[in-house]
């Protein structure tokens, strides 16, 4: 079959399907894309045309074709939309991008960091330089003189997964078919780039039948290896005091009901990690909340006192670990149970490298033998039970503080939790809404939570919102943003509009970055240049006046509906408008960025200046030098 290049890619891709547990999907149901003069005559007109397997019918829909085309306003930010719809089909299915050359290429540099560090599949799709070189060098082309085969493109490499750059029409087949294993790969995915020259796109040649032939790529569940297994749960029975960790793992790989079955039979309580967040829901007996450092008092006690730590589907950050400060027991001893051996063998852990729900079938059905009645659980939950019913008073209280004028962000955040359905999802990545939600939201559902905090990319918000409305258009989607991540990236609310996905955006202003400010304050650096103001004349600082920045105008202009909403009341109000609508709406409140938030218990390690003249420097590196005495190694 005579095609070009971009023909030929677009007609495989719509051939590519993954399998588990019987249930089959497309791998890549559509792409997203910006044109420009590097591949508007390759992709684009692929794109344009039927797939060859239908035959080249004149004006037939494109929407009949098989690979619908979806136009992103932002390259980082279509990358967002990939990750978010690959997280929410549990990485079963992605989406694919496109880009011209240069730096609508280079945009996408951070979406692929975002993907590999979270280990979510996207096929990036970047154009790249002519492989004949006839016109070297082209626009946008980066000339080094070490060699003329590098290009801008190159930067992709120590950020993605697999990397491949198309140079002749012959290369393609392979490079797709390694595409494909790494996307489809539960423990080595991320980001996967194809660099594909421009001339090259256009390039025809004669490919096999077969390429484009359906093809389906089974998702596997690898199970415990035997004696792994059993030493593992010889671990786990010697436990006084085990804990468990859910990280995301959990939820990817759909393990949610047999950790709860898990926890059931042997009493052991769950904390969880900001992925692995509603894989037991807030309520569940044996559920104690987030770990580490924005995690709850309840979860971080438990930690200092386990001497067994049953890590599932966690890569352990330095969130999760407290700076490696949480787990307090001399003799501490992990066990790993993930599908990637990077992560199984860390904390000098028992690994138990398989999938997380066949690992956790494999260990309940072992320990149930010698698991105790419910009446003779060990006393891990009498232990917590209290804890946790002081500790949900806390939190009944942060959410109704009752400020005024201007709220508190944890009240915002408990008027939403008490409005939305189980199944809404709450979509969010950076600034101090993460370490209020992992402390204080009350997840009900395992797809409810969507917190990007591998990378915590400030403008993922509504980019990855968009994705999860696109991949579960029967759920509500919120993202909430902060002021200074909605100046990041706001442009896919234009996308959302024009594609008609409705979502709902809270954009929660602070006039600053509350966050960094606390961090700052904390660290002895108080709050420079955290805040945004007009540059003073009297200090030469950018401590003066707020900047009459009006954010709600301007989602306004990119087609949102808008709600000003200023109390907590009027905030209910518009929140469930906003839910009941059938178009984006965005709801714009004012907070209080100095208003108290629980603490975790927990720290992070934030190197502060070992030498200074401020008086709240010194202080902080007093009080640091003190938290770095509780770090361990854990080996």
């Amino acid at each position: 079959m005579r095609l070009t290049v971009s023909q030929a890619l677009v007609n495989f891709l719509t051939a590519q399907y993954t399998e588990r547990d019987g249930s089959e999907q497309r791998l890549i149901p559509a792409v997203l894309g910006i044109f420009g003069h590097g591949n508007v005559a390759g992709l684009a007109q692929a794109l344009l045309e039927p797939p060859a397997s239908r035959g080249f019918c004149q004006g037939e829909s494109r929407i009949s074709s098989g690979l619908p085309y979806h136009l992103a306003r932002n390259e980082q930010g279509m990358v967002h939309t990939a990750v978010g719809y690959a997280r929410m089909r549990n990485r079963l299915s992605t989406l694919a991008c496109t880009t011209s050359i240069g730096p609508g290429a280079t945009n996408m540099l951070t979406g692929a960091a975002l993907a590999t560090i979270n280990r979510i599949p996207v096929l990036l799709l970047p154009s790249d330089h002519f492989a004949t070189r006839v016109a070297t060098p082209v626009l946008q082309e980066l000339e080094d003189p070490r060699g003329h085969d590098i290009s801008v493109n190159d930067a992709f490499r120590p950020l993605s997964k697999y990397f491949d750059r198309v140079q002749r029409p012959e290369q393609l087949p392979s490079a797709l078919l390694a595409a494909m294993r790494v996307l489809t790969d539960p423990a080595e995915t991320g980001a996967v780039t194809l660099a594909l020259p421009q001339d090259v796109q256009a390039e025809a040649y004669d490919w096999p039948d077969e390429l484009f032939a359906k093809r389906v790529w089974h998702i596997p569940r690898p199970v415990p290896e035997p004696a792994a297994l059993h030493r593992a749960a010889a671990l786990l029975r010697s436990a006084h005091r085990p804990l468990i960790i859910a990280g995301g793992g959990v939820i990817y790989s759909e393990a949610s009901a047999a950790l709860r079955r898990f926890a059931e039979v042997t009493g052991i309580p769950v904390a969880d990690t900001q992925a692995g967040k509603g894989a037991v829901p807030w309520d569940h007996p044996a559920a104690v909340g987030g770990i580490g450092a924005t995690g709850s008092p309840v979860a971080n006690e438990l930690a200092r006192d386990a001497d067994v730590v049953l890590g599932i589907g966690t890569r352990y950050s330095d969130f999760t670990t407290a700076s490696r400060t949480v787990f307090a027991h001399p003799d501490v001893r992990f066990v790993n149970l993930n599908v990637a051996r990077f992560d199984a063998a860390k904390h000098a852990g028992e690994m138990l490298v398989a999938d997380a729900r066949a690992g956790l079938e494999a260990l309940t059905e072992l320990l149930t033998e010698s698991a105790t009645h419910p009446d003779k659980i060990p006393d891990s939950r009498k232990r917590y039970e209290g804890a946790r019913a002081r500790w949900n008073a806390v939190v009944d209280h942060a959410y109704r503080l009752g400020l005024a004028p201007v709220p508190a962000q944890t009240e915002v955040l408990g008027a939403l939790n008490e409005v939305l359905e189980p199944t809404d999802v709450v979509v969010q990545a950076a600034g101090s809404l993460p370490g209020d939600l992992q402390r204080l939201w009350r997840a009900r559902d395992d797809k409810a939570y969507h917190v990007e905090y591998g990378y915590s990319c400030m403008g993922y918000e509504i980019a990855g919102a968009l994705g999860v409305k696109m991949a579960a258009p029967e759920r509500e989607v919120f993202a909430l943003v902060g002021d200074g991540s909605y100046l990041m990236m706001a442009q896919e609310i234009v996308t959302a509009v024009s594609e008609g996905v409705k979502l709902n955006i809270v954009i929660v202003q602070n006039h600053g970055f509350a966050s960094i400010g606390a961090l700052s304050e904390s660290v002895g650096s108080q709050r420079f240049g955290t805040a945004y103001r007009y540059r003073s004349e009297e200090t030469g600082r950018l401590d003066g006046d707020r900047l009459p920045v009006d954010l709600a105008a301007n989602a306004a202009s990119l087609g949102a509906d808008v709600i000003r909403a200023r109390t907590i009341a009027e905030f209910r109000d518009a929140i469930a408008t906003a839910r009941a609508a059938t178009r984006t709406t965005v709801v714009h409140i004012e907070t209080d960025p100095l208003a108290p938030s629980p603490d975790s218990g927990a720290w992070w390690d934030v190197p502060v200046a070992e030498v200074s003249t401020l008086e709240s420097t010194q202080g902080a590196r007093k009080t640091y030098e003190q938290h770095m005495t509780a770090q361990r190694p854990l080996i």
